[in-house]
């Protein structure tokens, strides 16, 4: 079973990937997360804004590695789980994907999470800004995509509603 998530940057993609593979795994199956984050061009392939790298746009994902990757390790695992900001928005990699989550989240919230996010160190309220309008035109789902199921990020994830939509 392929699953992906999406949602935007800090919308807790990759809390609920590791929910989803513990679940997983404690039922028996052999399950692995891959993060689109992962399958990012080299820095010097990737758009600029502003003089920074743009890491929120959809030309900065190898779509056809990420692609390849799922392919691949569709034979080798019982379920995997693929998340990130793009996750819905290359048509190949989506006809691939059984089951799509999206977490949603509030851009208050959104702001808040990224507020306190200091991986990357300053950054500045155009970008933060930035991130939010690009994950609004590149990495909402289409109305048209089919098996999406939308999840708050707001609070604690409803695992039991998810499970129940994956398992059925």
């Amino acid at each position: 079973m392929l699953i992906g998530i999406g949602g935007v940057s800090r919308s807790g993609k990759s809390t609920l990937a590791n929910l989803l593979v513990t679940y997983f795994r404690k039922n028996g199956k052999k399950a692995i997360i891959f993060h689109q984050d992962d399958f990012v061009f080299p820095e010097t392939q990737i758009p600029k804004i502003k003089n920074r790298t743009d890491w929120e746009s959809p030309h900065s994902i190898d779509f056809e590695l990420f692609k390849e990757v799922l392919i691949l390790f569709r034979e080798k695992f019982d379920v995997v789980i693929a998340e990130g900001l793009f996750a819905f928005h290359d048509t190949a990699t989506n006809e691939l994907l059984d089951k799509k989550l999206f977490v949603k989240i509030s851009k208050r919230t959104f702001l808040i999470r990224k507020s306190m996010d200091t991986r990357w160190g300053y950054e500045p309220t155009w970008f933060i800004d930035h991130i939010w309008n690009s994950f609004q035109k590149y990495g909402k789902p289409s109305t048209e995509i089919k098996n999406l199921l939308s999840v708050s990020g707001e609070d604690e994830f409803d695992m039991e509603k998810v499970i129940k939509y994956i398992c059925k």
